[in-house]
């Protein structure tokens, strides 16, 4: 059975994107407002870009994978590597720095947030772009596609 797919309603693109917003913005107003040395505050940005390209990059690889493009099993596996490796990174950085417990929790839930927020953003994107194409099997409705 084929599922009616639909276009993402505009709450669902709204909350998409201030999930990404939100996320991004209170994690680099936590470093921005730290008392970190530099170098810590550049691990723990880079981190955030790296993590936010892994998943986006993650999530197009396996929507393509759904919708029949061709992605080579390196460059799969590499998404998936890349997005374990920056929560890993993460997960060490916070594990080892002298932070109240709080403020770890607070850095890894803003950068869950925002890496969940990318997601969807992407998605959302895309599914936009085929709903307006004129893809066949889209609905109009409430609701969005999963991938």
């Amino acid at each position: 059975m084929d599922a009616i797919m639909q276009r993402p309603t505009g709450a669902f693109v709204g909350a998409s994107w201030a999930a990404l917003l939100v996320g991004a913005t209170v994690y680099l107003a936590g470093l921005w407002n730290s008392t970190m040395q530099l170098n810590e505050k550049g691990y723990y940005f880079t981190i955030l870009m790296y993590g936010l390209f892994a998943a986006v990059s993650l999530q197009k690889s396996v929507r393509d994978r759904l919708e029949g493009t061709r992605v080579t099993g390196i460059y799969y596996s590499l998404c998936w590597l890349s997005l374990l490796l920056a929560l890993l990174l993460l997960t060490v950085g916070l594990w080892n720095a002298t932070l109240p417990s709080s403020e770890k929790g607070f850095y890894a839930m803003a950068y869950l947030l925002s890496l969940f927020g990318s997601v969807a953003v992407q998605k959302n994107v895309r599914d936009i772009a085929l709903y307006d194409k004129g893809s066949t099997g889209f609905a109009e409705g409430s609701g969005s596609l999963e991938s």
